[in-house]
């Protein structure tokens, strides 16, 4: 008993040194912000997207001709709901930590989970060409369906694809928690504020990033662990970062990229050109061009054979 009494005594102290540290706390508690959207309810509406750009791969909703209207029907009707409602909180959270009186935050949600679903045809071909610069750009990509099921490439770009809508009409919170996602998945991040054109393909992917004001143009193929990155941050006069204004790389149409590479700042990568593997490049590159990296000298040395016992 006397143990189990010091037990709670320990517990009480410690409860309240942990919640002292909430004090005044802003950013990494989420205490009375009911208004905040919900990290899984969001990951569940990636999943149900997932369902109308790739019908029937998940196996979770048997599809069929005769079906698929009420299928579509049913999920759109879904998104629709949850989206919404999420969105709402994420729109609220803005107006709480901006102390807005006068959005009406369900309207604006409404709106643009309604501009999201009126996007998903044109998504859908994307992602189509996406698959079909997969199934060229890869020797060992056997169908379109084994790139659908198991490539991570196309997950990241399905999911970058809506995500990036939600950016650019100013959602906040929502598209970084599904890049983010998708890129604990997958282990390529991209930016949800990216610029991609279509017919995209990251051959094996792990290690890509591609960041927030990256542009990307059409028939661009990367391999893994490129970095699309910042050179240097503007920062103010009392040391912070400036935020805002274009900071990564434009690589043109018909560019290839290898393992490795890295390219920072705000250069150009002009149409056509190839950027070998281990590279560093913090400088344009005209179209057309190909940029090498001296490779280091191989030594060979033939191995020693151990003399046997006795010989």
């Amino acid at each position: 008993m006397a143990k189990r009494r010091l037990i709670d005594k320990t517990f009480d102290k410690l409860v309240d040194q942990i919640t002292e540290t909430y004090e005044g706390d802003f950013g990494i508690n989420f205490i009375d912000a009911a208004n905040l959207p919900v990290r899984g309810k969001i990951i569940e509406v990636v999943d149900l997207l997932f369902e109308l750009l790739f019908p029937g791969h998940t196996g979770n909703k048997a599809v069929t001709r005769s079906n698929v209207r009420y299928i579509v029907g049913d999920v759109l009707s879904q998104v629709y709901a949850e989206l919404s409602e999420q969105i709402k909180r994420a729109y609220q959270y803005q107006c709480r930590i901006t102390n807005c009186g006068h959005c009406d935050c369900t309207l604006r949600a409404e709106k643009v989970t309604g501009e999201l679903l009126e996007e998903l045809p044109r998504i859908r071909e994307l992602l189509k060409g996406d698959v079909q610069a997969a199934y060229d750009g890869d020797p060992a990509a056997k169908s379109y369906e084994e790139i659908v099921m198991s490539y991570p490439c196309i997950i990241a770009i399905a999911t970058y694809r809506i995500a990036h809508e939600l950016h650019v009409r100013e959602v906040p919170l929502i598209p970084r928690i599904m890049s983010e996602c998708a890129h604990m998945k997958t282990g390529i991040d991209i930016h949800p504020g990216a610029s991609i054109g279509g017919h995209f393909f990251i051959d094996h992917g792990t290690g890509v990033v591609i960041g927030e004001t990256s542009i990307i143009g059409r028939n661009v193929k990367i391999y893994q662990g490129t970095t699309l990155g910042a050179l240097s941050f503007r920062r103010d006069d009392c040391g912070r970062i400036i935020k805002g204004g274009k900071r990564h790389p434009t690589i043109e149409d018909d560019v290839t990229i290898y393992a490795e590479a890295t390219i920072l700042g705000d250069v150009v990568i002009g149409k056509g050109a190839v950027i070998g593997g281990n590279t560093w490049v913090k400088e344009s590159v005209p179209a057309g061009m190909t940029v090498s990296s001296p490779g280091p000298d191989l030594v060979y040395r033939k191995q020693k054979t151990a003399k046997r016992r006795g010989a």
